[in-house]
C-alpha cells in the first residue's frame, strides 16, 4: 500500500481546482469487478473512488474492508464513503478507522459523512431507531467526538451528550492529513449544520436538482456566517449521474461538450467544487475522464480568467463555450481537429518545399437540368428522409441537396425509395 498525495489543501470554494471522480456500488455479487472498476478511475486520472455505506444490505460489500483492499491495490487515488452511515458505525470507531487508513494509505482517505436513513434497516441490524431531528442532533454530537479523536494534543475525551457519552476515551491516532467530514445534507437544519460544522457539502443529484442547489448553498452559507465561519472554506462536492446521448436532453443527457458546458456552469456560478460520477460502466468512465473532465478544467480556468479581467475592460461573457477553449471541437463521438493558423514566421530563409498556394481548379458547375430541377422544389423547414432500398440505416438530409443530386445509395448502389 504506497502513499499518494492528499487532495489539495483547503483554500476559498470559488477558487479551488475541480475534482472529479467515480460512485461505485459494492456489489457482493461481483466483488472483484469492483476492484477493476477502482483501479480503471485511478488509470483514468480520476481523483477520487467512492461507494455508498449501507452495513444492513447483505447484498454490498462492508465499504471499510472495501476501502482497505481499494487503498492497497491503488497507488494515488483518494477513497470516500459516500456517505458513512453514522446510526452503525459509532464515531470513535469510525474516526480511527479513517485516521488508521489514512496513515496506511499515505493520506488518501476523506470522511463523507451522513445522519442515517432506512430507520427499519438500521434498527433490524441492531441500530437505533431515531427521528429526523434526533438523526441531526446526533450527527453534530459525532462530528464533536471526531475531531476531539483526531485531536492527540488534546487530552482524555470527556463528553456528556444525548447519543454518544464518552469516560476518558485516549485521542488518537490523527490521520495523516486534515481530514474534515463531507455531510450530505438537503433539509435546513442538516444545510445549516454543514455551515456551521462541516468542510464539505455532498449532497446527489437525483434528490438536489441544479435548480435548488443555489438556495441551498445560501443555507449553508448563512449556517458558516453564524457560526463566524467563512463560508468559502466549505468545499462543495455534487454526486452526478447521466447519460451520454447524440441528442440534447436536460441536465448531462447529451454530447461530452453539453456535459462539460453545464458542469463548468455549476463550478462558476454554484461553487461547486468536485464532481463524483455515480457510474458501473467502464466506458462511461472512460468517456467520463478522457473527454469531459479535461475540457471542463479548460473552461473553468478561462471563465475565472475572465472574471479576473480588470475594471473597465469590455465585461466578458462568463461562460465560455466548448469551441472556444480546446484546440479541438467535439462532433459527436469524434474529434475535429482546428489547423493553427500560419503566422508567417520562419526559423530559416532555406526552403524544404514549396510553400506557394497550391494550384486550384474551377469550380464545378451545376447543369442544367440539375439548376432546374433545384429552383422548381422549395426547400421545407424540416429534413426529409431518404432511405436505401437495401434497408441501409436512413439518411437524412436537407432537400434539395444530395437527395435530389445522387440517384443512387453511396454504399449499396440502389436507388432511393421515399
Amino acid at each position: 500500500m504506497t502513499g499518494g498525495q492528499a487532495l489539495p489543501d483547503p483554500i476559498p470554494n470559488d477558487h479551488r481546482e475541480p475534482l472529479f471522480g467515480s460512485f461505485l456500488t459494492p456489489d457482493a455479487a461481483q466483488p472483484q469487478r469492483v476492484l477493476t472498476l477502482a483501479r480503471l478511475s485511478e488509470q483514468l486520472g480520476l481523483q477520487i473512488v467512492s461507494v455508498h455505506d449501507h452495513p444492513y444490505q447483505a447484498r454490498f460489500l462492508d465499504s471499510w474492508t472495501l476501502f482497505s483492499v481499494i487503498a492497497a491495490s491503488t497507488e494515488r487515488i483518494a477513497v470516500v464513503p459516500n456517505v458513512a452511515n453514522l446510526p452503525m458505525r459509532p464515531p470513535v470507531v469510525l474516526a480511527r478507522s479513517v485516521a488508521t487508513l489514512d496513515l496506511l494509505s499515505g493520506g488518501r482517505v476523506e470522511l463523507g459523512l451522513g445522519a442515517g436513513a432506512f430507520w427499519d434497516a438500521i434498527a433490524a441490524n441492531g441500530g437505533p431507531r431515531r427521528t429526523p431531528g434526533e438523526s441531526v442532533d446526533a450527527l453534530a454530537e459525532a462530528i464533536s467526538v471526531i475531531r476531539r479523536v483526531w485531536d492527540v494534543d488534546g487530552g482524555a475525551i470527556h463528553a456528556d451528550g444525548r447519543y454518544y457519552q464518552l469516560r476518558g476515551a485516549h485521542p488518537g491516532p490523527a490521520p495523516a492529513h486534515s481530514v474534515g467530514p463531507w455531510v450530505g445534507s438537503y433539509k435546513a437544519r442538516m444545510l445549516a449544520l454543514t455551515g456551521r460544522l462541516a468542510d464539505g457539502w455532498l449532497p446527489s443529484s437525483s434528490y438536489a436538482p441544479p435548480e435548488q442547489l443555489r438556495a441551498m448553498n445560501a443555507q449553508i452559507d448563512d449556517g458558516a456566517e453564524a457560526a463566524g465561519r467563512r463560508a468559502a472554506d466549505i468545499r462543495r462536492l455534487y454526486n452526478i449521474a447521466g447519460r451520454f446521448a447524440n441528442r440534447s436532453g436536460g441536465f448531462l443527457d447529451g454530447r461530452c461538450e453539453q456535459w462539460a458546458e453545464q458542469l463548468a456552469e455549476l463550478t462558476l456560478v454554484e461553487h461547486i467544487s468536485g464532481y463524483i460520477l455515480a457510474s458501473d460502466d467502464p466506458d462511461t468512465l472512460r468517456r467520463f475522464a478522457s473527454e469531459v473532465v479535461p475540457t471542463v478544467r479548460e473552461l473553468v480556468a478561462t471563465g475565472r480568467q475572465r472574471s479576473a479581467e480588470p475594471v473597465g475592460s469590455p465585461p466578458p461573457a462568463l461562460l465560455p463555450r466548448v469551441s472556444e477553449v480546446s484546440p479541438s471541437v467535439f462532433t459527436g463521438s469524434e474529434v475535429r481537429a482546428i489547423a493553427t493558423p500560419d503566422d508567417g514566421a520562419r526559423l530559416s530563409e532555406t526552403r524544404l518545399w514549396d510553400e506557394q498556394p497550391a494550384p486550384s481548379a474551377r469550380r464545378p458547375t451545376q447543369s442544367a437540368a440539375t439548376r432546374r430541377r433545384s429552383w422548381r422544389v422549395r426547400r421545407p423547414s424540416s429534413p426529409c428522409t431518404i432511405i436505401c432500398a437495401a434497408s441501409c440505416a436512413p439518411s437524412v438530409v436537407w432537400w434539395p441537396g444530395c437527395s435530389r443530386a445522387l440517384s443512387k445509395c453511396p454504399r449499396h448502389g440502389r436507388r432511393w425509395r421515399r
